[in-house]
């Protein structure tokens, strides 16, 4: 795929895990809108399903061709929108808690951009070297931003999934947002917390940056779920040329 003078290409893959009965997981790829996103839903009797898919329904509805300050405010806006509808199902099931978490990558010819809320993340692997873009909106995040734990010693504590945002969950939603400039070479993987779980940032910046993207989401769908598959896991690669 191309976007101005900058080849994109990208592989995707979602998968239910080796425990899970149903996969409350979605993901989205729009190269053409140069979006990129990454919901993981929570909730029971089919509503962890509904609130992601929610999510990357009103993203599909995006026009196309819009400039990237459009596009960014838009996307917002429908994130916004699936809120207030997981909010409004929600109700209608008696108030259960009912919500998702978001990642989403906006690609441009020079910059990126990404929104984000709960602890599915942005990585992104520059000249071999992995870095988290995201930080997650989650009770150990707080543990790990006092520098009590690293982010690998995080994904064993007891509370590990407890996430303290999510869309659909409390009335106003507040959407974290991370931008700056790409570079030729560079490589984002947008994923759920199904991956992280299993993968460390040393495994990660190992296997990712040299793996040909072709089959990249596949071999770290795998890892997932050589590692256990306790939850469901979902992945995007993304390359910019």
């Amino acid at each position: 795929m191309t976007d101005g003078a900058r080849p994109i290409r990208y592989s995707a893959t979602t998968h239910v895990g080796r425990v899970r009965q149903v996969n409350e997981d979605a993901i989205l790829a729009l190269p053409d809108q140069r979006i990129w996103i990454v919901a993981d839903g929570m909730g029971g009797h089919a509503a962890g399903d509904f609130a992601s898919q929610t999510v990357t329904e009103a993203v599909a509805m995006l026009p196309a061709d819009l400039p990237p300050g459009d596009l960014m405010r838009q996307l917002r806006g429908a994130i916004l929108g699936a809120h207030d509808i997981i909010r409004a199902e929600a109700a209608a099931r008696g108030g259960e808690v009912i919500g998702t978490t978001v990642v989403a990558l906006i690609l441009s010819q020079d910059h990126f951009a990404a929104l984000w809320v709960g602890d599915s993340r942005i990585y992104r692997f520059r000249n071999g070297r992995a870095e988290m873009l995201t930080t997650d909106h989650s009770l150990v995040a707080d543990l790990v931003l006092a520098g009590e734990m690293t982010w690998d010693e995080a994904e064993h504590h007891p509370q590990s999934n407890a996430i303290t945002r999510a869309v659909g969950v409390g009335t106003e939603l507040a959407l974290d947002k991370v931008h700056g400039a790409l570079e030729p070479g560079d490589r984002f993987l947008l994923c759920s917390d199904g991956l992280n779980k299993y993968a460390t940032l040393a495994q990660l910046e190992a296997l990712v940056p040299g793996a040909p993207i072709e089959t990249l989401a596949d071999r770290l769908m795998q890892l997932a779920l050589d590692g256990g598959g306790a939850d469901n896991i979902s992945v995007i690669v993304v390359d910019v040329g």
